[in-house]
């Protein structure tokens, strides 16, 4: 399956939120990742992400496709992170 996963997380827990999404799938830009994941591995993203952020407080979403066949990547302005083919 193919994950977007975007988070609003307090600044003290950023880089540790951005550090574990690494682990799992690509940096695209601020507070974005995206990949190719296994719903096993999507799991144990979630679980280390509930350890870590305040869930009164932290916000952490996942946009999961099935697929990318109807999928396009469109970027106005600068191209940050990784270069993926989606999104």
């Amino acid at each position: 399956m193919y994950v977007i996963m975007v988070y609003d997380v307090e600044e003290k827990r950023v880089n540790k939120v951005l550090k574990i999404g690494r682990k799992y799938l690509t940096w695209v830009q601020n507070s974005v990742l995206e990949g190719e994941i296994t719903e096993a591995r999507l799991e144990r993203l979630k679980s280390e992400l509930k350890r870590c952020i305040s869930e009164e407080k932290d916000s952490v979403i996942f946009y999961i496709m099935r697929t990318t066949k109807y999928s396009e990547r469109q970027i106005l302005g600068v191209e940050k992170g990784g270069k993926g083919n989606f999104l």
